[in-house]
């Protein structure tokens, strides 16, 4: 198998923060705790002071992922298996909410986040991932048992509580024309959100009307940010340059739910925070190839029946939604008034150094990670910009507050290289891969398909920043424990086509067409 992961420069910054937090067993759970909201305060030089109390009230919890783990699991353990990953971030959730609600007693009890919360987490992982073991080994599949038993323990530790500057970059980047910068990543003046927190009750002086972010640190003013978008490849003799762009709409009609039919299919609520879906209309827990093909699509071109869907976008602004009493909503601090796109553009688009091949009917990819604030940013594929600075700017870790007349971009460039036999993997990301940034070649025997690009623009009333505190903040909709950061942005796709479409869409890049 190719590798899926891009190298990137990792701000010194986030490296700080990724080791106190003990981020080499995996990630999976990084909780926050804040006692005092307003440990902060901006002193004369403009830097940021935290009082003694407030920094030793900041408690960690890191808990290994499981799902990233796993390589290989028997096709007859594969709905087992979900069923049981899709457990393990209920119970970070459920124990986030926990670490949220016992402020109090943590105070008073130096040992009580250990005995009340990680204590009893590590004990129902430690249950479930054998239940992931007996899953896998009943149907004749192999697994490391002791290896597998090891990711159930998570651990605690006091956190660094300053910022690392959040509005400055390093000029770093990825191969997509992403931005590393060194202050948007973890954030200890963050608190955490009671798992009943009510969408119109905000909370003070911690970023974010649930509790549980952004904060300022992950909003930078766009002009003052260094170009840092990269150069694409030089195109080769045997590039494929053409593209194939299909409309389908913005889902004006608020087609939205808070499953993940690829990570977590049968499982309600799977994915923990809600989604858009443009394309295939009738995408659940539930959907099975069959009931994807035989689903309306509110793409123009009705041969394709794809599945597009990502994380809402919200501004927190009181506004009580739909699901503000909901899992995957409010309740689990995703809250305020949900933005519909101005437009959304799908292009499909070629390879710089070959022909590309068709995308297999119901190929799943997942780009980017929608838990980088405890799996690192090896994974992360944000791309966050304004209009009209596209071409210079593209933040990874950092929302942008854009200028007067600009709005709010989100892009994505989808992983362009296949192995080409699977259609997903155990972890959802091996049989995919990023070309090679510099060339733009497939490794590995991997195989060029048509990369699948999304552009989504929101007109945004530009947050405000005033003693530290952001005000009109928005930010993607994410699992509770994520802090809502940039970085987890992510999108989600299945291809789903009829009548040849996908022949079609690489015939059309092949020769270089244009075609819509």
């Amino acid at each position: 198998m190719g590798r899926n992961d891009r190298k990137r420069r990792t701000p010194l910054a986030t490296k700080a923060i990724a080791a106190s937090a003990a981020l080499a067993l995996g990630g999976g759970g990084l909780l926050w705790a804040q006692m005092n909201a307003s440990a902060h305060e901006s002193n004369s030089s403009g830097q940021n002071t935290t009082k003694a109390a407030a920094a030793s009230a900041v408690a960690t919890i890191a808990c290994p992922d499981v799902g990233q783990q796993l390589t290989s699991v028997p096709e007859k353990a594969k709905q087992g298996v979900a069923t049981e990953l899709a457990n393990l971030d209920k119970q970070i959730t459920e124990a986030y909410a926990r670490l949220a609600s016992t402020r109090q007693a943590q105070a008073n009890d130096a040992s009580f986040v250990q005995n009340a919360i990680v204590g009893p987490l590590k004990e129902k992982r430690a249950a479930t991932i054998d239940r992931i073991r007996i899953d896998i080994q009943r149907v004749g599949g192999t697994v490391n048992a002791t290896a597998l038993a090891q990711l159930a323990a998570c651990t605690t530790q006091a956190a660094n509580t300053t910022t690392a500057g959040g509005q400055n970059n390093n000029g770093g980047g990825n191969n997509n024309g992403g931005q590393n910068n060194n202050g948007g990543q973890n954030n200890g003046n963050t608190a955490a959100p009671s798992a009943s927190a009510s969408a119109s009750a905000p909370a003070a002086n911690n970023g974010g009307q649930a509790g549980n972010g952004p904060t300022a640190a992950d909003f930078v003013d766009i002009t003052k940010v260094a170009a840092n978008v990269q150069a694409k490849p030089q195109k080769q003799a045997q590039a494929s340059t053409g593209s194939f762009t299909t409309r389908c709409g913005v889902n004006a009609n608020k087609n939205h739910n808070t499953d993940n039919v690829i990570v977590a299919p049968g499982v309600t609520n799977g994915a923990h925070h809600e989604h858009d879906y443009v394309g295939n209309q009738k995408v659940n827990a539930f959907s099975t190839n069959d009931s994807l093909l035989a689903a309306p699509s509110s793409c123009q071109n009705q041969s394709d029946l794809s599945s597009y869907y990502w994380p809402v976008l919200r501004v927190q602004d009181g506004t009580k939604e739909f699901d503000a009493n909901a899992q995957g909503g409010g309740l689990e601090g995703n809250v305020g008034k949900i933005l519909t796109a101005q437009s959304a553009q799908i292009k499909y688009v070629g390879s710089p150094a070959s022909k590309v091949v068709a995308m297999p009917q119901f190929l799943r990819i997942i780009t980017g990670d929608a838990k980088t604030l405890t799996n690192g940013l090896a994974n992360a594929n944000a791309h966050w910009s304004c209009t009209g600075f596209e071409n210079k700017v593209q933040l990874t870790e950092q929302y942008p507050i854009c200028p007067q007349g600009s709005n709010v971009v989100r892009t994505f460039a989808f992983q362009s290289c296949w192995d080409g036999v699977n259609i997903d993997s155990a972890n959802h990301r091996t049989h995919v891969a990023f070309a090679d940034p510099a060339s733009g070649v497939c490794g590995n025997g991997f195989k060029a398909i048509p990369q699948l690009t999304m552009r989504l623009v929101y007109k945004v009333t530009p947050p405000t920043i005033q003693n530290g505190v952001v005000k009109n903040a928005y930010a993607v909709d994410g699992f509770p424990e994520q802090l809502h950061k940039a970085s987890t942005d992510h999108d989600d796709f299945i291809s789903v086509t009829k009548n040849n479409l996908a022949a079609t869409i690489a015939n059309c890049i092949n020769t270089g067409k244009k075609c819509q």
